[in-house]
């Protein structure tokens, strides 16, 4: 063959799909991903972490694909048994919220298709999704044992999930208890911290007067004024706090003050968790709606109200605002406030706020009976693990 010919016949660009998908297909024809087990040699195994149904692979997996299948195909090089273990993961409410966002194209929700209907069409993108994923894979010459592919929601994985759950909670390391958790109101589902995203907000900060009252329970012309953020949350106030390592804030510790609006009497008392230097160094205490403040509530056994319902609106601890969504509330709130002469001041503030990290609402704290984990056990062996070197 002459150079002439030669240089006809090469393509001026590679072409990875002629060659990628056909050598590929002949790695699985001749079972070359295949794991099994060999008498007197020490399994090598990875377990792929599963991607979410919930769309396509993104940079980050083919850099995990890249790196792991690197160690798979060189110990399975090397002679030893190897199982690189794929799969994907049902991804819970995740997937939920991608196909209602795909079915609100159609200008339905979920309770306009019904239950059955909705969950057909999850189980179809599903389907999709997980052969798309499985195929990207395969695309990225991913060396797993296809044959050995495990879904979340398989029979084997529910087993596994259940046996480890009643192994966990043998072991004490399961509790069930009150606590305050993240609550998303439209996923109406319980989120980690992990799971919440924090962005700042321009809001405000209301100065609110709650009247002192004397011994006979009578209101006095002098008054604790507090500043909050949230003065729909007031109707569940169960206390005011002070540190008391400010002194000006001493000679009230033990007397009581009046709820604004609903006219209820609570305590003032002393944790040093109260930030002096915030708005004006005296905290209303709202165990049922903030976690410091459910830390204060457990330190001086004050009971918890819960104000404002699963779904975001008030409920009927709220008095006169029952029914009322929770940010129309805090308006209306703080209306009657002003109108009662009890607003010292409102001035711009910029915070922080959660947001849940599938669907964006901002994320209401609840005490709620939840499901926990002790960590510290778990953690512990996968630490030593790396401090004697035997991962890196």
């Amino acid at each position: 063959m002459t150079d002439e010919l030669l240089a006809q016949d090469m393509p001026k660009a590679y072409e990875p799909s002629r060659f990628e998908a056909p050598l590929y297909q002949m790695w699985m024809d001749r079972g070359y991903f295949r794991a099994g087990i060999e008498p007197g040699k020490e399994p090598f195994c990875i377990i792929m972490p599963p991607p979410n149904v919930t769309g396509e692979l993104h940079l980050g997996h083919a850099l995990e694909d890249t790196i792991t299948d690197c160690l798979i195909r060189w110990r399975r090089m090397s002679g030893d048994p190897t199982l690189w273990l794929p799969g994907v993961d049902h991804a819970g409410i995740a997937t939920q919220n991608v196909v209602e966002k795909e079915i609100a194209k159609e200008g339905l929700s979920r309770h306009d298709v019904g239950r059955e209907a909705f969950e057909a069409r999850v189980w179809s993108w599903v389907g999709k999704v997980r052969g798309l994923i499985s195929h990207q894979h395969m695309r990225l010459g991913a060396s797993a044992d296809w044959e050995r592919e495990v879904f979340t929601m398989d029979d084997v994985s529910q087993r596994a999930v259940r046996r480890t759950f009643v192994n966990f909670y043998h072991d004490g390391l399961i509790y069930h208890g009150e606590r305050i958790i993240n609550w998303c109101p439209r996923c109406q589902t319980a989120l980690s911290d992990l799971e919440v995203n924090h962005e700042e907000h321009d809001g405000h900060l209301w100065h609110v007067r709650y009247p002192l009252v004397d011994e006979a329970g009578n209101l006095t012309d002098n008054y604790v004024v507090i500043a909050t953020t949230r003065p729909e949350t007031i109707v569940a106030d169960v206390a005011v706090a002070v540190n008391p390592k400010v002194k000006r804030w001493q000679k009230y510790v033990g007397r009581s003050v009046m709820l604004p609006v609903i006219e209820r009497p609570v305590p003032v008392i002393a944790d040093e968790a109260v930030d002096p230097k915030f708005g004006t160094g005296a905290l209303k205490i709202t165990p049922g709606h903030d976690p410091l403040d459910f830390e204060i509530g457990e330190r001086h056994g004050l009971p918890a109200i819960i104000a404002i319902a699963a779904d975001g609106r008030m409920n009927a601890a709220a008095g006169p605002y029952e029914g009322v969504d929770r940010f129309e509330a805090r308006e209306r709130m703080a209306a009657d406030i002003e109108a009662l002469g009890l607003l010292e001041k409102k001035e711009r503030h910029r915070h922080a706020i959660g947001h849940c990290h599938r669907c964006d609402t901002i994320v209401e704290p609840l005490i709620s009976k939840q499901w926990f984990v002790k960590m510290a056990p778990l953690a512990g062996p996968a630490i030593d693990v790396v401090k004697e070197g035997r991962i890196r």
